[in-house]
Formats: C-alpha cells, structure tokens, sequence
C-alpha cells in the first residue's frame, strides 16, 4: 500500500512537472539578421520553439554587432540563430569564458563560403580546370560579353568588401597580362544575372561568387582553388585593402556561423538549450531552400515551413519524438 501511494504520489508530481517545463520556456526573443539565411533560420526556430516546446516566440530586427552588444550587455534577445562570428571573434571568446552568453551549434555546418567559381558544366568538360590558375590559362572558356576575344572575371558590387579583395586577387595573379579583364557587376542583381545568362547560354562563367545563397542552390557551381592556404595576416595587411601596392596569392578565409544564447536564456530553459545546440544544415541544403524561396518570391516564414515540409529527415533528429510528431501535426 505504502509502496503504491508513492508511486501515486511520483505519477502526479511528474504529471504536473512536464507542463510546467514547457511553460518555463515562456517569452522567448530571436534576433532576425538583414541576410536571408539568417531570417529562414530565425523562423525556422521560433516554429520550432512554439509548436514543439510551447514558447511564445517574438521576431525582433538584427545586425552582427549591435545585436551582439545588446545579448552581451544587456542580456536581450534571447537567441541569434544565424550569427557570424569573425568580426567579434575575441568579444565572444571573452563573453563564453565569463558566462554572459552561450555558444550553440554551428549552423553552417561547413562555414559560409567565398571564392571564384565555374559552372560544373564547364568542370566537367574541363578536367584540367581545378585551381583558379588552371582556369587563366584558357580565356575562351571564360568569355567577355562586350569584348569576347577576352577572357572575364565577374567581380562583385562596389560597395562589399569582397570587391577589394577579388581585384588584389586579380593584381596578384596577373590575370590582365593572361588575357582576363575584370568586370564590375555594379550591383547583386547584375552579378546573378550574368551567372543566370553564362547557364542560360552554356558559355563560361569565371568570378567571385559565396554560400550559402540561392544562386548557388540554382545553379550548379564549382569552387577553384587558389593553391595555397588562408593567410590572415597578408589579408589583413594587404589582399582586404584598397589600393594595397603589393598584392599576393590568397585564399579568402571560412566565416563561421554560430547560433549564440543569453546565459539566462540557455540556463532556465534546458531543451530548447539542447535543440539550439544539435540544429545545424549544410550549404548544400540550405541553397535549395534559399533557391525554392526566391523563385517563389516567399517570405522567411515561409520558406521555414517549406523546410519543415520537406526536410524532415534532417530536422527531425534535432529534437525528441515526441517534440517533432507535434511539429509534424501542426504542419
């Protein structure tokens, strides 16, 4: 008797227990940065959070370094889903180590991605054409549209920092004096629509291109190497800076996403904290949803829902059964 009135008495209190874990999640913020990989994963997670663990989830606006100010300072929003680290690397060292803020998965899994590309198409055809100087050495691969007796490099908008970096890249390995010229793009959607053209038309394409991005969920692209390692130091000094006289060979470095917790956030609500910590997708599939986004000119939330819909054997190991059955039935 006394044996079955505990266990009565357990059976109770873990009855009551398990909704009141649920509504510790309570109010929960999530930073949406400015790009769109962020914004779907921003979404994404609030879904994740409301219909899985019963949080009520608000959007609020973000960018890299007031938003890591605010969670670090001031202990809101709650979460950054998508957060680059790069530029507040030794801030957020600093902020991990004295427990102000807490570092969850690396949501790129393989990093968000930079360099010169060449359609697969032209690869395939090309075994040779694997490195950024096998591609110089044959021009009439790479056509200029104005001028088609040279070869082009498609350079990106003026105005983003890559610009600087991909014309040292072009100083420094003589690319003029191999018979490329460098193209200013102007704008993103020049930049895509030269990509878009080069398919549509099965000619070359040669240039600065990144991941993860919807162009590169469109069309099937290949990254060249630039045969020699990431040298922080020359990049700094001199291949990300305008004018530098001396440029040489360098490789662009990998930006790392991560999604980052206030510690009051990740301490009072312990399975959300693990979710955040095992949530994580490869350019490769997030390219896809990006690509299905803009064709269908969606909306973050929308494109969040199409993940869910249709990549269920991805996200549905990043949370319990039960959890993703009730993600599944609110679908």
């Amino acid at each position: 008797m006394k044996t079955l009135l505990i266990s009565a008495v357990f059976t109770a209190a873990f009855s009551i227990a398990a909704p009141a874990a649920a509504e510790d999640c309570g109010q929960v913020s999530i930073a949406e940065m400015k790009w769109a990989s962020a914004g779907i994963a921003a979404n994404f997670d609030k879904i994740i959070l409301e219909r899985g663990y019963g949080c009520s989830v608000t959007i609020v606006a973000g960018d890299t370094l007031p938003t890591f100010a605010s969670m670090n300072e001031k202990g809101t929003p709650d979460i950054a889903s998508e957060y680059w680290i790069n530029s507040v690397r030794a801030l957020l060292d600093q902020a991990v180590k004295t427990g102000r803020l807490v570092q969850g998965a690396e949501i790129l899994a393989d990093g968000a991605v930079e360099g010169w590309f060449i359609p697969k198409f032209i690869a395939d055809a090309n075994p040779d054409i694997r490195s950024v100087e096998d591609a110089l050495r044959h021009p009439e691969l790479f056509p200029a549209e104005d001028d088609t007796s040279k070869g082009a490099i498609y350079n990106c908008p003026a105005d983003w920092s890559c610009h600087i970096s991909t014309t040292n890249l072009f100083r420094a390995l003589a690319a003029d004096k191999k018979g490329f010229e460098l193209v200013e793009t102007g704008s993103p959607e020049r930049l895509d629509a030269s990509i878009a053209r080069a398919f549509e038309n099965k000619v070359g394409w040669l240039g600065y291109y990144w991941a993860p991005t919807a162009i590169l969920g469109k069309y099937d692209m290949t990254r060249l190497s630039f045969g020699v390692g990431h040298n922080k130091s020359e990049w700094d000094g001199c291949t990300a800076v305008a004018g530098c006289t001396r440029p040489q060979l360098n490789s662009y470095p990998v930006s790392r996403a991560f999604t980052l917790m206030t510690r009051s956030f990740a301490t009072r609500s312990g399975p959300v904290t693990a979710y955040l910590k095992a949530r994580k997708w490869d350019n490769a599939t997030i390219n896809q949803v990006l690509a299905w986004q803009d064709e269908n000119r969606e909306s973050n939330e929308d494109a969040a829902i199409h993940f869910l819909r249709n990549y269920e054997n991805l996200w549905s190991k990043w949370v319990p059964a039960d959890i993703a059955e009730k993600i599944k039935a609110s679908l």
